[in-house]
């Protein structure tokens, strides 16, 4: 069996947990039935992404783009739970089913339990922000730590452990930061942002997702989104990707041109309106999904788990 993994050419540690979260969860998976795909943590639901004509097991993946797979066919789909009620209502499925996000698990391994605090306020963008933007010389003026979620996924995560408020506009940022009950806020750059993934976990471990809306920091990155920066509309120039999935030591991170010369100060300038928006967010009140709620759902996920290894193993 071998796990699914949207490799992106930007990174995003979202997706690259599956690379070894799979090898803890469920040790020897990868010397079982070498016909079957796993399919885990993400919004991959989508008959687009996923291989016809082999069978798949769904552990905890999410619906949010395109068309909803049909799953009827046992030859090839044996899904065993979703991310949340809303793909589990999608793909006509029990709600039940929709337990929770499948990264929540990454809190039990041993090598991110216990790790000291070293960041006050972190701020983790969406990878679409991180790769047109310029947030990291956005945060240092607002007072906040840079974390790049294109970095290496275990970096990252640990990153996020170390952190004592967590300012996310990268999902799987608030989905970590509240496994390891790190206090979370939500932003987005963009008012047309896909939110259903993100209300499918949030009402999964009873949060809510009200997202502080941030400016774009870059004329690039208004471009990207087709948003609007000074006021100026720009409209995308990529084409649509209905099938888009959406998410040891120092942190590793992919460095931002420095900002010099009258070129970066200008630029740095035109940023204003995201520093302050991105300071007054972090201001706000950050929540937690309510205490308990992650012990249940973690115990029926470790059920879940449990009929795996009989069934597979």
């Amino acid at each position: 069996m071998k796990p699914y993994h949207w490799a992106s050419h930007h990174g995003n540690f979202g997706d690259d947990l599956n690379l070894w979260l799979w090898d803890f969860l469920l040790p020897g998976f990868r010397e079982v039935h070498e016909e079957t795909m796993l399919v885990g943590v993400g919004t991959v639901l989508n008959p687009v992404l996923l291989p016809t004509g082999m069978r798949k097991l769904v552990i905890g993946s999410g619906y949010g783009y395109g068309a909803p797979p049909e799953i009827g066919n046992a030859a090839e789909w044996d899904v065993r739970c979703v991310r949340g009620p809303m793909t589990a209502e999608r793909l006509g499925l029990p709600s039940t089913m929709g337990i929770v996000d499948p990264a929540v698990m990454i809190s039990e391994m041993p090598e991110f339990q216990n790790l000291p605090k070293r960041h006050q306020k972190t701020f983790i963008p969406h990878w679409e922000s991180a790769e047109f933007g310029m947030w990291k010389s956005v945060c240092e003026p607002a007072g906040l730590t840079y974390l790049d979620p294109r970095g290496e996924a275990r970096s990252v995560i640990a990153h996020i452990a170390q952190s004592e408020l967590v300012i996310a506009e990268s999902m799987h940022g608030a989905i970590l930061a509240d496994a390891f009950r790190v206090p979370w806020i939500a932003v987005s750059t963009s008012r047309s942002i896909n939110d259903f993934k993100w209300n499918d976990w949030a009402s999964s471990v009873k949060a809510r997702y009200r997202p502080h809306q941030i400016p774009v920091s870059t004329r690039a990155e208004a471009i990207a989104k087709g948003s609007r920066f000074w006021g100026v509309k720009f409209d995308s120039d990529k084409a649509a990707d209905p099938a888009m999935p959406g998410d040891a030591g120092e942190v590793m991170t992919r460095p931002q041109p420095a900002q010099t010369g009258v070129r970066g100060l200008a630029k740095q300038f035109l940023a204003t309106p995201s520093v302050l928006a991105l300071w007054q967010a972090s201001r706000a009140t950050p929540q937690l999904s309510p205490d308990g709620v992650l012990e249940d759902l973690r115990g029926r996920f470790h059920g879940v788990l449990e009929g795996i290894r009989k069934d597979y193993f």
